[in-house]
């Protein structure tokens, strides 16, 4: 049996910590500077501030955090084209909680629910299943973001509705992957990493072999790793490893989870109902097959086939999520973190998620914050 009590013990922390410090000054010796790794997965960029290890681990480590919050990587466009789907008559919109808060170019999704219009939070897209059956005067439409992670899910709930024979169901797909964005990053050059600390809840589904692009390919480290203290810092533990040992290698440490091959029964249902698309991403842009959209033989579900809706231009900002996705700055580089952008009073999409790195910055890293800032 496998005790999740010790990944959170704060002993083993501290020890692991001590390690990981030892580690990053031997690597500062070798190389004069702080070693650069990036946390891929939005759980991950949350889980390493509210656990303090972020700022523990600042004089010694930098680490970025990366696209993979998938409301903050939503571009503003899409955004707005969902809300904006609110507006036609005898509709239901469902969506996950994130969304309702996200800024749009007039409005956000909470700011239409006041306004009258039928939006739901649920917490599956098979409970907005069992809505559209309840309802079948309605159009019902779950608006699908997500990663590898979400997917199966929209695909299940697809399946369902197609078992069901509900002709007022359908899903907005807006879904991302995480290959073609790392390739992205990583061909850009605009910022410079020595490895990647991968993310747990994706690879559940794509399986840890999918990462040997990184290795293969850009000759960058990774390691596929948990989200609790003594797991995060194992995971960074085992990157400073390989740097030090120069080994350019992909390891899974989360195999009670993760396995190589990944979950091969949500594959088969993805590569049944759906195919590549073309992505729009914010502060990237059009990223190609990075993004999965449901096959012809299934469009009776595709909401961007039903319905027409014409966003025009988004409303321009001095948000500056784009760049915070794109490990380029800080969020207290932006000019609107903790002034005009808070929690309260969102800007972009990255201080209202439960993933973004502007929201995980100002709950826990800012002067004073941190849930266990007795480690630093």
């Amino acid at each position: 049996m496998l005790n999740m009590d010790l990944f959170s013990d704060l002993t083993i922390t501290r020890h692991s910590l001590k390690a990981v410090k030892e580690l990053a000054e031997t690597f500062k010796k070798e190389t004069g500077r702080r070693p650069v790794l990036m946390e891929v997965c939005g759980s991950h960029t949350m889980a390493f501030a509210k656990t303090g290890i972020k700022a523990s681990l600042k004089d010694h480590i930098e680490l970025i955090a990366g696209p993979g919050c998938p409301v903050c990587v939503t571009d503003q466009k899409s955004i707005d084209a969902m809300i904006q789907l609110s507006d036609g008559a005898n509709r239901i919109l469902c969506t996950f909680g994130d969304m309702m808060r996200v800024p749009g170019s007039k409005r956000s999704l909470m700011k239409a629910k006041t306004e009258g219009k039928d939006i739901r939070v649920v917490y599956s897209p098979l409970d907005s299943v069992r809505i559209a059956k309840e309802n079948p005067d309605k159009e019902v439409i779950f608006l699908g973001i997500g990663f590898e992670t979400t997917i199966p899910i929209l695909v299940l709930a697809i399946q369902e509705a197609e078992r069901m024979q509900l002709n007022n169901y359908t899903v907005w797909m807006t879904t991302k992957l995480v290959e073609p964005v790392l390739r992205t990053l990583l061909d850009s050059g605009d910022i410079q990493l020595d490895g990647f600390l991968l993310p747990g809840h994706v690879s559940v589904v794509i399986g840890s072999q999918r990462y040997q692009f990184l290795a293969e390919e850009y000759g960058m480290p990774g390691v596929i790793t948990g989200f609790e203290p003594v797991q995060l810092l194992s995971g960074v533990y085992k990157v400073l490893r390989l740097l030090l040992e120069k080994k350019v290698d992909i390891l899974n440490d989360y195999t009670y989870v993760v396995k190589e091959e990944g979950n091969l029964i949500a594959q088969g249902l993805l590569e049944k109902y759906l195919e590549p698309h073309d992505e729009s991403w914010r502060g990237i842009g059009i990223i190609p097959n990075s993004g999965l959209v449901l096959k012809e033989e299934f469009e009776q579900f595709d909401a961007k086939k039903k319905f027409q809706v014409s966003a025009g231009e988004p409303r321009k900002t001095k948000c500056r999520c784009g760049e915070i996705i794109r490990g380029l700055i800080k969020p207290e580089a932006c000019v609107l973190f903790n002034k005009g952008c808070t929690p309260s009073q969102p800007i972009g999409p990255c201080m209202v998620s439960a993933e973004g790195t502007c929201a995980a910055h100002y709950q826990y890293m800012r002067e004073g914050q941190g849930w266990n800032s007795e480690l630093a």
